[in-house]
């Protein structure tokens, strides 16, 4: 049962790391199991040699879920991402909003008794408005990998590494800021292309996961530590994240290859937002029933004892 449950945490992962709109972080926080995941990763790169075997043996059972997801994912969303824009903004935007409640109540205890440090809110809602606003490719500038110079292998480099950490911290998806950034949909493209064996964007896509290996590695100490010693001012900061990214999404169609406006209320699904809010809930559920037989376990220890 462990094995599926842990296959399902990584599926549900790739799906977010997938879109634009809540980070695979995000969703380890809601499931519970954030803390396990980012523990392997470190473990896996700095642990013990029993350490980093269970590490392993736990993030494979991870990734296989993930890797199944993200290859699903990408193969839709490659063919409707740019076709349905506002709907899929729509979504991302219930996904945010919904999940931003389960954050807080999740980590209230902590939030309670380091209450002053909520202006790291602002800090995280002022990071991610200014790489949107500041954005270098957005606005109708985007990005073509067909042809990559040198310059562009390194861009994508960074980019990978830059998301990559997103994707690791809950609040804003990594996916968002490659969707700021204006590769989204190119990486995306060329993922899927290669799925299909045609390998002509496959330098590009080792440079995005070079990229992204670089990354894993810089930040997971990091959060690690944070979450350990100021673990408040971080909840505070991934709430600001995720406050911020509502903007990141509101801009996402102008990073298009083919730029469209803003989303607006006009164009704002209400429809899709309720389900972007409804898979946040179910996935409150999956974690509740996940939990139980644990918790009904731990209660009849108790009692025995």
């Amino acid at each position: 049962m462990k094995k599926i449950i842990t296959f399902i945490h990584g599926f549900c992962m790739a799906l977010a790391d997938s879109v634009p709109g809540v980070s695979g972080g995000t969703i380890a926080f809601l499931l519970g199991f954030y803390d396990r995941f980012v523990d392997s990763l470190d473990d896996l790169i700095s642990g013990t040699k029993e350490k980093r075997i269970a590490a392993l043996k736990y993030l494979i059972k991870l990734g296989i879920g993930w890797a199944i997801g993200f290859c699903l994912a990408v193969l839709i969303l490659a063919n409707v991402f740019e076709t349905h824009i506002y709907q899929i903004s729509s979504l991302f935007m219930g996904f945010i909003v919904f999940a931003i409640p389960i954050v807080i109540i999740e980590e209230k205890g902590c939030l309670k008794e380091k209450l002053s440090r909520i202006f790291f809110i602002l800090i995280g809602i002022a990071l991610v408005s200014a790489i949107t606003y500041f954005n270098p490719v957005g606005g109708g500038n985007g990005m073509d990998l067909s042809h990559p110079g040198i310059g562009m292998y390194l861009y994508v480099f960074v980019c990978g590494a830059v998301a990559i950490c997103a994707m690791i911290l809950p609040g804003i998806s990594g996916s968002t800021l490659l969707l700021i950034f204006g590769i989204y949909l190119p990486i995306i493209t060329a993922i899927k292309d290669i799925l299909h064996l045609q390998l002509h964007s496959l330098p590009i896509v080792i440079v995005f996961g070079i990229g992204v290996l670089t990354g894993i590695v810089a930040i997971i100490k990091i959060i690690r530590a944070a979450l350990e010693k100021h673990r408040a001012a971080t909840v505070f900061l991934i709430i600001g994240l995720m406050i911020g990214s509502l903007y990141a999404i509101t801009m996402g169609p102008t990073t298009l290859k083919n730029p469209q406006d803003a989303l607006s209320l006009h164009t704002f699904n209400i429809l899709f937002f309720l389900i972007g809010g409804a898979v946040i809930w179910g996935l409150q559920l999956l974690k509740f029933f996940s939990e139980k037989p644990e918790k009904a376990k731990q209660s009849e220890k108790e009692k025995a004892d």
